[in-house]
């Protein structure tokens, strides 16, 4: 019976001694292992979530400065152009047009193209939502749309255009630049007809004169004139375009215009910190100059724009900041190089 005990302690001894569990140096070395794997894990994460919003935040501000250059090389191409190519001889009637005494900027077909490099009267430098960054250029452009319609018919003496085509984006009020192979002319419109696609141009619709001939003279009956059928019509396309304070506390670019009307302010494209006007001008030497440089407005064949865009994303860039890239592109005045 005392052997039997002593064999079954031999045994349970020797069950312990083979069940011991790890030492305290063994988990050390284990959790260390542990640690420099989920670093590494950590770090290579980290490092790609990085990459991905550095590309995602360049690629926001690729696609912001392809649009923004969009929409500036269009209002520029089409500055000082209308539908039949004759803007060296147009009349204008509006009320707040030159032929009546105004000085409104939009109405004023001699300033088709015109810069500031800071001192743009119509959009003060300001805080507010809207107002242009204090120091900053702006560009005002003037020119007919890219959509024309057809004239049908033209009563000169009931002052009324009849189209071929019927237009519900066109309305009372807009103004319009008519043109045949003689010249052009501006007015605005004092009624219109979806329906009957009818155009009116009486004195009522803020014009100083319901004649449409070339010069502009401003009385009741002006100079009258009768356009032929098939002459164009379109809508006065107006913008100024400059830096203002966006809705989202940084700064956009903002076009103030429309096509028709009274403009408006509109923000185009946000995140864009600055802009950099150059014109080219003919008859000078050098290839551009900036706003103060220009000496005939009417001269201006091309301008330079540059654009500093930021983007959305604060941490996307090196050292925890924003990424920024400035893009420049040339655009000619298709009117004036024809």
């Amino acid at each position: 019976m005392s052997a039997l005990r002593t064999l079954k302690r031999n045994r349970l001894g020797a069950v312990r001694h083979h069940a011991h569990g790890f030492t305290l140096i063994e988990l050390m070395v284990a959790m260390l292992l542990g640690l420099v794997v989920i670093a590494g894990v950590g770090s290579v994460f980290l490092s790609n979530q990085q990459v991905y919003r550095a590309n995602k935040a360049l690629s926001d501000v690729q696609d912001s400065s392809r649009i923004a250059f969009e929409m500036l090389a269009r209002d520029i191409r089409n500055s000082g152009l209308t539908a039949c190519s004759n803007s060296s001889r147009v009349g204008n009637v509006l009320n707040t047009g030159p032929s009546n005494g105004g000085s409104v900027w939009w109405a004023d077909w001699n300033n088709a193209v015109h810069g500031y490099a800071g001192n743009d009267a119509v959009v003060p430098a300001g805080t507010g939502q809207g107002d242009r960054v204090s120091g900053t250029p702006s560009l005002q452009l003037i020119g007919g749309d890219e959509i024309s319609f057809s004239v049908a018919t033209h009563d000169a003496s009931g002052a009324q255009f009849t189209l071929n085509e019927s237009s519900a984006d066109l309305g009372s009020g807009d103004v319009f630049i008519v043109c045949d192979f003689d010249h052009a002319a501006i007015f605005q419109s004092s009624s219109f007809s979806h329906s009957g696609k009818t155009i009116g141009h009486a004195t009522s619709g803020g014009n100083c004169s319901a004649g449409l001939g070339y010069p502009s003279v401003c009385t009741a009956a002006g100079n009258s004139y009768n356009f032929s059928p098939n002459a164009l019509i379109t809508r006065l396309n107006v913008s100024d375009w400059y830096i203002g304070q966006g809705s989202a506390g940084g700064t956009s670019l903002f076009r103030l215009g429309s096509t028709g009307g009274t403009p408006i302010r509109q923000e185009m494209v946000t995140g864009v910190t600055g802009m950099t006007l150059l014109y080219r001008q003919s008859g000078l030497a050098v290839a551009f100059v900036d706003a103060a440089n220009v000496t005939n407005w009417a001269a201006v064949t091309a301008v330079k724009v540059t654009l500093t865009i930021q983007g959305s994303d604060p941490r996307a860039g090196m050292n925890a900041s924003p990424i920024s890239r400035s893009f420049t592109a040339t655009t000619t005045l298709r009117n004036r190089v024809m």
